[in-house]
């Protein structure tokens, strides 16, 4: 019995270290560049001051107090976040079952069986009336792996496993990142919408003076239909943007996943404190780390294990049923002495002629190179992210600096044009256009402010930040 034992032993212990027959895997090499576009476009890359994004969490690139606690609510309540996180199970529950069955399942069997014959088929002096009761224990078709084959499909199971897992980490930045783009995007409105009841209060004022001025026939109906214009201008702005402000609102609350608190959202784009300036480091190598390049890579591997199941198959599949117990005719002399039973089954199976591996085979190596093509794909998609969200960072300042100047000089404009009007030396013209370039050119500003805080969140989100904090739970 020990005996036995012992080479059942043995014989696992071989199946558990025998060979492979994937092929070995090496990362491909990166089909971009290895350092950022250069030009005048990409100026943030001759600032080393800024911390890399692999560096910041996003506790610590977003820096406003409320964006941060919609961000932490987002992370408890998203039903997309939820669902990544069951794909994540469901995956890891799938590798645990490949990956057990490189060992044996042992099983207790019991079993009774009473039966009566037909007198015609029993014997003289037999009984026609029968029992038989057994007991045993034992493994039952367990396959050993000389070749690797489930090994081959335990290692596919694992990739994609870890493939589930960066998918959920990318469902887990794209819901912070689209928390903070629709929160300031709430504040641009809602300045626009203060924007917007301004400039109706001032061209109200104004309209009031030149409905007198019409009354005793100083101003011609064209300069008060014209004053006129400018507040209609007003008044419909207040209402679309007031309807933008309830949609940004609508949007949070089903990112965040439940009604956000007003006392959390932000009062004006004045008031919000912009994501923190990062460097992108001066090797492309970064984005090799990103989640979903990752989740390709991770992928490519599993493309990999699945061409070794596949050659495997062109091999014997060796199987065994293994069993000892007791059998007896009494279930009270079950267990008594000579009632012991046992078995030995091992089987083998050779493929011969079957065309059906030959094309599962080809079949998986060109399913490795699709999937090796979408790898570089995704890694030149996110070259391009990184490029261009560096080349509006780069410019950026240059743009908010000059329309900084442009409305403070429509506003003197507009001053210098409103005191000639009054005093009667020009028309009512060119007070209208200043007016209305000044509207313009302060709705203009708002977007330019917005454009510059939603860059340093694309650059951050482009090169996948927060994935190398490892201090950092939530991300």
């Amino acid at each position: 019995m020990s005996k036995k034992f012992y080479i059942l032993n043995a014989i696992i212990a071989l199946s558990l270290i025998g060979c492979t027959l994937a092929p070995k895997y090496s990362r491909p090499q990166s089909p971009v560049a290895n350092n950022w576009p250069a030009g005048q476009a990409y100026k943030t890359l001759e600032s080393t001051n800024h911390p890399f994004a692999q560096d910041l969490n996003w506790q610590e690139f977003y820096q406003d107090p409320r964006l941060q606690n919609l961000i932490r609510i987002a992370l408890e309540n998203s039903r997309d976040l939820k669902l990544a996180a069951l794909n994540v199970e469901l995956a890891r529950s799938v590798y645990g079952i490949q990956r057990n069955t490189l060992f044996p399942a042992l099983n207790l069997a019991a079993s009774g069986v009473k039966q009566r014959n037909s007198a015609d088929l029993t014997r003289p002096g037999e009984p026609r009336t029968t029992e038989q009761y057994s007991v045993s224990f034992g493994l039952f078709s367990w396959e050993i792996d000389f070749f690797g084959r489930i090994r081959s499909l335990k290692d596919k199971a694992l990739q994609e496993y870890l493939a589930t897992e960066q998918a959920r980490r990318s469902a887990q930045l794209l819901l912070v990142s689209s928390v903070a783009n629709t929160y300031l995007a709430l504040a641009a409105d809602r300045e626009n919408l203060m924007l917007a009841q301004k400039t109706f209060e001032t061209q109200k004022e104004f309209l009031y003076l030149v409905q007198k001025q019409f009354d005793i026939g100083v101003a011609t109906e064209l300069e008060l239909r014209q004053a006129q214009t400018i507040l209609d201008t007003a008044r419909k702005n207040i209402a679309f943007y007031t309807q933008l402000v309830a949609q940004d609102e609508n949007a949070l609350n089903l990112l965040v996943g439940t009604n956000v608190p007003p006392e959390i959202l932000p009062s004006d784009f004045r008031s919000v404190v912009p994501p923190r300036e990062i460097s992108p480091g001066l090797s492309s190598d970064v984005l090799l780390r990103r989640p979903d390049v990752l989740q390709a890579e991770h992928m490519l591997k599993a493309a990999n294990a699945d061409i070794g199941a596949a050659r495997a198959a062109f091999f014997p599949r060796i199987s065994l049923t293994s069993a000892i117990g007791t059998a007896s005719t009494d279930l009270e002399g079950l267990f008594k002495s000579g009632t012991g039973t046992w078995n030995f089954a091992p089987q083998l199976v050779m493929p011969i002629f079957d065309l059906r591996t030959w094309s599962a085979l080809k079949y998986s190596k060109v399913q490795r190179q699709l999937i090796l093509t979408q790898y570089e794909k995704s890694i030149q998609n996110a070259f391009r992210e990184v490029a261009d969200a560096l080349a509006l960072c780069g410019t950026i300042d240059d743009q908010l600096s000059a329309q900084e100047s442009l409305v403070s000089a429509l506003e003197d404009t507009c001053r210098l044009a409103k005191a000639r009007y009054e005093k009667g030396i020009d028309s009512y013209l060119p007070l209208l256009d200043a007016q209305r370039s000044l509207y313009a050119a302060q709705q203009a500003l708002v977007s330019v402010r917005l454009a510059k805080f939603e860059s340093r969140i694309r650059l951050y989100v482009a090169l996948g930040g927060g994935w190398n904090n490892a201090n950092d739970k939530s991300m």
